[in-house]
């Protein structure tokens, strides 16, 4: 089976090499990251693989996984171009959702085939994520050969792959954003108004719990269009201007996060008639 390095193994890194490790889809072989103590961690994680000091010690491999920080995905391209010109031509790839596989034209200037693979899971833990990561949608971007080789690899773990071009990976991960990064945000500013006008400490939690669990329920039985709720669903316009500068005289950010949220909402619900 193909051999799988390792130039970084963050919990990414981690959940994929031991999920593909089990399934037989890669030998996962060396690991490097930025201390040898880390990189042996990793390896335990991982049950298998090799801990490294340096690039120059990792054997040749079929594909490299850049594992690292999305600002640090271009420098560590250009240190294993450098630190690996002699070796054969192989496929390397990033996971990061944000970027194309261009970070990578180093390495493509010798001959590698590159490619950007983003899996849409949150991997705050490595053994939650393994278990989670049946069914996860997966975008590939890139060189055809390298995409050809993780759809397969991707596919072997259960994930479902689907293909972004290079220059929609902005928005394709801004997306993400929308569905999960914000809603810790509006969930912060609905309690903060809840405790500027009087709501009780003690309810919030219950508040929280509540709202946010039957709002998930009817999106997911529903869809967004006919979940939505409130002065939108009803096109009560009147009633967003003045919510509207309610919000903006208690915040001004959030009074603007409330007239573009309002107005996307309003879009929605003409959508559903």
């Amino acid at each position: 089976m193909p051999s799988l390095n390792l130039v970084g193994a963050g919990r990414v890194g981690q959940t994929l090499a031991r999920l593909w490790q089990r399934q037989g889809a890669f030998t996962v072989q060396d690991l490097r990251t930025t201390t040898l103590p880390s990189a042996q961690a990793a390896c335990a994680s991982i049950t298998a693989g090799r801990a490294v000091s340096s690039l120059q010690a990792m054997l040749p491999a079929d594909v490299w996984m850049l594992a690292v920080p999305d600002a640090q995905i271009a420098a560590a391209a250009q240190a294993l171009a450098e630190a690996r010109s002699s070796d054969a031509p192989a496929i390397v790839f990033h996971c990061s959702g944000a970027l194309a596989s261009d970070p990578l034209s180093p390495l493509a200037a010798l001959g590698w085939h590159t490619a950007s693979a983003h899996c849409i899971l949150s991997f705050a833990n490595v053994d939650a994520a393994v278990a989670q990561f049946p069914g996860t949608a997966c975008a590939l971007e890139g060189d055809p050969l390298a995409c050809d080789l993780l759809r397969a690899a991707f596919t072997a773990i259960g994930a479902q792959c689907f293909g972004v071009q290079s220059a929609d990976k902005l928005l394709y991960h801004a997306a993400a954003v929308f569905a999960t990064n914000f809603l810790p945000v509006l969930q912060s500013v609905a309690e903060d108004a809840w405790r500027a006008t009087g709501v009780p400490p003690e309810l919030i939690p219950r508040l929280r719990a509540s709202l946010l669990a039957n709002a998930t329920t009817n999106i997911t039985r529903l869809g967004p269009a006919a979940a939505l709720t409130g002065p939108a669903a009803r096109g009560d316009t009147a009633a967003i201007a003045r919510q509207a500068a309610a919000v903006s005289a208690w915040d001004a950010d959030a009074g603007a996060a409330y007239q573009a949220l309002s107005a996307l909402a309003l879009r929605l619900a003409a959508q559903r008639g």
